[in-house]
């Protein structure tokens, strides 16, 4: 065990980031080790409640994730040798003689995104592929999932078990691909990156908005991987999405409340950011513009807001074209429906976003939009209806708050 330092300088919020942080590399580590999915977390969970008391009780170690592993490892030991047959038999010595091996293939040199490649099997639906993922390796709940997926938690538990069972009982292999393989499962990557970052940026749950480490690890696997496929264009264009997007986060919270974009102190945008996204969109030439994959039109969605001196200045008319060039799921269309009125009034925007009432019924940012579109439009009862639709679903403290004050902003307005 490693040392562990001054209990009194370690509050109780260190000890629960220090889990979110070890979490996806814990499991990830030991999955490579012992090469048994639910070994791996069941152990990784019994490493944390074990670490619980004792980090509280004496702080957190100077090396958390090394204290956790050994802990973990010594449960799945003891689990293996209290079972007979021979295939765990032969997993336990292949883990004792991997003791200190690195993980997966020399070619993958980060060991996390090894076992993303691992994970995005082709023999899986690429929902349940990127789903598993951003459960086993990511760190992410059941409930944070089923909101990127905009599914209800109990149909996303379903699913997670539906594809655990389809790897166990077809014998799937939970090993790194060859590099000739690897193009078959680079979109099951970049969706668990692209959704990794999500909910690092905007955070599906809690009181804090933005979890820096998860959209920080998300960029740094991202630049991983683009070092290492640096032929794909939408890997690069991925990565310039993040980092455009990344560049505004210093403006996005202040003093604990979300700030609109219109609303951002854009001198905290980091514009070296914007250099570097900039110029990964164009390192390949710009081309056609039906080349342009998903990632490469949202991250021009993006750059147009970046160099936008002043709110006034953001060329709407782009945005909203921009957005007619993605698949026309149900967000896309909101957010299209946001430039359109933008562009064109909000009159032209309600029918847009009326129509998606059914498909965005549990989506806090389909009432929130509602409501700025009644505002504009004057209708200030209906807005604060909507708001308070929007506050009740919406997942975080800091966006809660937000809402809150825009709807007493309103009331105001009804009661002057």
């Amino acid at each position: 065990m490693t040392v562990l330092v001054n209990p009194s300088s370690q509050p109780r919020d260190t000890v629960a980031l220090s889990f979110e942080r070890s979490w996806g590399r814990l499991v990830a580590g030991l999955i490579g080790w012992c090469g048994d999915w639910d070994l791996a977390e069941e152990c990784a969970a019994e490493a944390f409640a074990e670490a619980v008391p004792a980090w509280e009780r004496a702080g957190v170690p100077d090396a958390p994730l090394a204290w956790l592993t050994t802990v973990a490892r010594n449960r799945a030991r003891d689990r293996l040798r209290r079972r007979t047959t021979e295939g765990t038999k032969l997993a336990l010595a292949f883990a004792d003689a991997t003791e200190e091996a690195p993980l997966g293939d020399d070619d993958i040199p980060d060991e996390r995104l090894r076992l993303i490649f691992a994970c995005c099997h082709p023999a899986l639906p690429m929902a349940a592929r990127v789903a598993l993922t951003l459960r086993t390796l990511c760190g992410l709940t059941a409930a944070d999932i089923a909101r990127a997926f905009l599914v209800t938690e109990p149909a996303m538990d379903k699913r997670l078990v539906r594809a655990r069972a389809k790897i166990k009982h077809a014998g799937i292999p939970y090993r790194v691909p060859t590099p000739e393989l690897w193009a078959e499962r680079v979109e099951g990557v970049l969706a668990v990156l692209y959704l990794m970052f999500n909910e690092g940026y905007a955070a599906s749950s809690g009181e804090a908005l933005l979890r820096v480490d998860v959209s920080g690890e998300a960029i740094r696997l991202t630049r991983s991987l683009a070092e290492l496929l640096p032929a794909e264009t939408e890997v690069r264009a991925l990565l310039a999405l993040m980092l455009l997007t990344d560049a505004r986060r210093p403006a996005r919270v202040r003093d604990g409340r979300v700030v609109p974009l219109g609303e951002q102190d854009r001198s905290l945008w980091d514009l070296d950011l914007v250099t570097e996204g900039a110029r990964l969109l164009g390192a390949g030439g710009d081309g056609p513009d039906d080349s342009w994959g998903a990632y490469a039109v949202q991250a021009r969605i993006a750059l147009c807001h970046d160099v936008a001196a002043r709110p006034e200045d953001t060329d709407w008319h782009s945005i909203a074209e921009l957005y007619a060039r993605l698949p026309a799921t149900p967000v896309v269309e909101l957010n299209r429906a946001v430039a359109v009125s933008m562009a064109h009034g909000p009159a032209s925007a309600l029918p847009l976003v009326e129509a998606l009432a059914h498909d965005l019924a549990g989506y806090y940012l389909h009432a929130a939009t509602l409501a700025d579109l009644h505002a504009r439009l004057g209708r200030v009862a209906e807005a604060v209806d909507d708001l308070g639709v929007a506050i009740e679903l919406a997942p975080t403290g800091a966006e809660r708050r937000l809402l809150r004050e825009r709807r007493a902003a309103l009331l105001g307005l009804t009661e002057s």
